[in-house]
């Protein structure tokens, strides 16, 4: 079976807007043209199908089939391409509980679509699902269960007069759905192969396993997030199922490190099989940098985990200094966060930041929290970096491959007159320990215009737009 490198998401992260959307964010019609085009035009093979927390067609597979169907005909829905939901997970999220039964219902009406297109011998379009925020085996049990018996297995319930429903609807296939584990939280993120392999035992011999890096970043800071996922990748790779992880990296260092005229997250993470390909990576590079991006990473194979020998004591610092600094950044990210322009028309999720003393910071999703602090001049990975002593900066350059490219990337979006806003001054100074300051003198202009237009909150949104477009990502 093919395992797909590349998954295109639709994280709102994009400064510029593709050719077909209609407006300055995409509506459903423009998603479903959006997932013709990563596969027609970009040669990305899976399509996050993303319910969690904002509104999608779910007669996606209905309408790509009848919309583009040459296309489809060549390129198998559900063989070399794929559709993956991303379904909300009850246990977290209650408002959105019953949306869990609404989606997983589309799936067998999916296949009906593509048999009716197909014939007989139609791959199944959908055969499994995302679930986020992944603690225990028992949200992974529930969902796979509840599929199994209560949507494939009404198939054969019998009606009061006698009747089967499945000879009376038809059958529900596929009998059985694959759920993929989403794990964000740093310690379930470590010990995620023990889930993994619980729930994979008597039911699959290999599994499909996904990684965050933006929500473990907002949470404990960018180092700590990327450490995590090579520990949990590194666990992964020792136990008995075969797993193919997926990672969710976005542009900046802060979420991932990956984009298309930069490539060093196949590098970091050996031993990932799939890719997030997000809207900045598909919209503020040239068509031709993606192109070949993605034929890049589609043509190297995966290799081992990277061996890593992580002291937790320095993860426990490091996370413990970003946590201790939040505070002086949560107001200001706050302010700026409802002036950046939505991409997506997704629900505004707002996210507690647990905070180690028992308080509770208010922040708002990663994508705005980096956009807000980038276009200050304050990048998030300064956050924390005070921590960073000689020997624990030896154990991160060992650790992570890239992590000088990664901070030399960062430090030249600096503006040290973001300081009067925020008081960082022992993470920069300390940063600046161990780096060269080389200003980007273009982008620091940028920057003092939003310092000035929030100032007088006007035109601050311009001011915004015009710094991430210099960036090549919102946030």
């Amino acid at each position: 079976m093919h395992m797909p490198r590349v998954m295109s998401t639709q994280h709102p992260d994009n400064v510029e807007m593709p050719f077909f959307a209609r407006q300055g964010y995409f509506d459903g019609e423009d998603e479903i043209r959006e997932a013709y085009y990563v596969f027609s035009h970009l040669g990305m093979d899976e399509q996050m199908w993303d319910f969690e927390g904002k509104e999608v067609d779910d007669f996606v597979v209905k309408k790509l089939l009848s919309s583009y169907p040459e296309f489809f005909r060549d390129i198998r829905l559900g063989e070399e391409i794929r559709i993956t939901p991303r379904i909300p997970n009850p246990t977290v999220e209650r408002e959105e509980a019953k949306l869990l039964s609404e989606t997983l219902e589309m799936i067998p009406r999916s296949y009906d679509y593509a048999r009716e297109f197909y014939g007989d011998d139609a791959p199944y379009p959908i055969s499994e699902v995302i679930l986020p925020m992944v603690t225990s085996i028992k949200e992974l049990e529930r969902v796979y269960w509840y599929y199994r018996n209560l949507i494939a297995g009404k198939s054969k319930m019998r009606l009061p007069d006698g009747s089967l429903i499945g000879e009376w609807l038809g059958e529900f296939e596929p009998e059985e759905l694959s759920v993929i584990p989403l794990f964000e939280d740093i310690e379930t993120m470590i010990s995620c192969h023990r889930i993994v392999e619980k729930f994979a035992d008597g039911k699959f011999s290999a599994m499909r396993v996904f990684l965050a890096r933006s929500d473990p970043a907002l949470n404990f800071g960018f180092i700590t997030a990327t450490l995590a996922a090579k520990i949990a990748l590194m666990n992964l790779d020792e136990i008995d199922v075969e797993v193919y992880p997926i990672i969710g990296v976005g542009c900046p260092p802060f979420r991932g490190f990956f984009d298309p005229e930069n490539l060093a997250a196949l590098y970091e993470y050996p031993s990932v099989q799939t890719f997030t390909a997000q809207s900045a990576f598909k919209y503020d590079h040239s068509f031709e940098t993606v192109r070949k991006a993605v034929e890049a990473i589609r043509e190297r194979n995966r290799r081992r985990a990277q061996e890593v020998d992580i002291d937790t004591g320095i993860l426990e610092r490091l996370s413990e200094e970003y946590r201790k600094k939040i505070p002086l950044v949560a107001d200001l990210v706050n302010e700026m966060s409802r002036f950046i322009p939505r991409r997506r028309m997704r629900k505004l999720h707002i996210g507690l930041f647990g905070y180690s003393r028992g308080d509770k910071i208010k922040l708002p999703r990663a994508i705005s929290f980096c956009c807000s602090l980038y276009s200050i001049g304050l990048p998030p990975e300064v956050i924390g970096f005070s921590a960073v002593t000689d020997r624990i900066y030896e154990v991160l350059c060992e650790s992570i491959p890239s992590f000088e490219m990664q901070m030399e990337s960062v430090i030249k979006f600096l503006n040290k007159n973001s300081l009067k806003l925020i008081p960082l001054e022992d993470d920069v100074n300390n940063l600046l320990q161990y780096f060269d300051f080389e200003p980007d003198h273009d982008y620091t202009p940028l920057t003092e215009k939003v310092m000035e237009t929030l100032s007088r909150q006007n035109g601050i949104q311009d001011a915004i737009i015009q710094a991430a477009k210099h960036r090549k990502f919102l946030g």
